[in-house]
């Protein structure tokens, strides 16, 4: 099963890359801008290193977590590269994704406690954005809630360590770029690559 996952995965990874590619990083018209990205035609990159990352990532959170974690594994890799290049988390992608996510996580019999999970998650970044507003966006409050919803569904071990694991390597980022004096403690960075990475990090371990 997971070779055939890796390969689906590498196809939409085609359709993926256009579709982060077509995001801009401060839209004019929201919707119109959404409704261009999702008419793009899948393409392959040249090389595809895009679709191989997409093909490889999804392949292990299967391998680990089951397959109904593979949608969270694609669309990861594709918010991932959105928010690291316009520093934003498109609300065309991530609230579709609530309810999508719930039916590819319904044959774990979780779902319950992956809702809870995810209340719970966006509302701890709901508060962290409320008293510290300038250090992230309501784009990371939105995808919390995805990532508690997949990681709670595995399990409440994996929704802790997804929880922390964010944090931590956001906050080691923040600390290398002022070492290495690339940035200083006001320098704003997307923040959505770091709570992904650790939620799949989480999923693979819980799995």
């Amino acid at each position: 099963m997971v070779p055939l996952v890796a390969l689906a995965a590498f196809l939409a990874g085609a359709y993926t890359r256009v579709l982060a590619a077509a995001f801009e990083e401060d839209p004019p018209d929201t919707r119109a801008e959404a409704r261009r990205a999702f008419r793009q035609r899948p393409s392959f990159g040249r090389p595809p290193w895009f679709e191989a990352v997409t093909a490889a990532v999804t392949a292990l959170v299967t391998w680990r977590a089951g397959l109904p974690y593979a949608y969270f594994a694609v669309m990861a890799v594709t918010l991932a590269a959105i928010d690291r290049r316009t520093s934003r988390l498109p609300d065309a992608i991530t609230l579709p994704s609530y309810p999508i996510l719930a039916l590819t996580l319904l044959p774990t019999g979780h779902l319950g406690r992956g809702l809870a999970g995810a209340a719970a998650l966006a509302a701890l970044y709901a508060l962290l954005w409320f008293v510290r507003p300038g250090a992230m966006g309501l784009g990371d409050v939105k995808l919390a809630g995805l990532i508690g919803l997949a990681c709670a569904a595995s399990g409440w071990q994996p929704w802790l360590v997804a929880a922390l694991a964010g944090q931590f390597l956001g906050a080691l980022y923040a600390v290398a770029l002022l070492i290495t004096k690339r940035a200083a403690r006001d320098t704003q960075f997307p923040f959505g690559p770091f709570m992904l990475l650790g939620a799949l990090a989480a999923l693979c371990l819980g799995g």
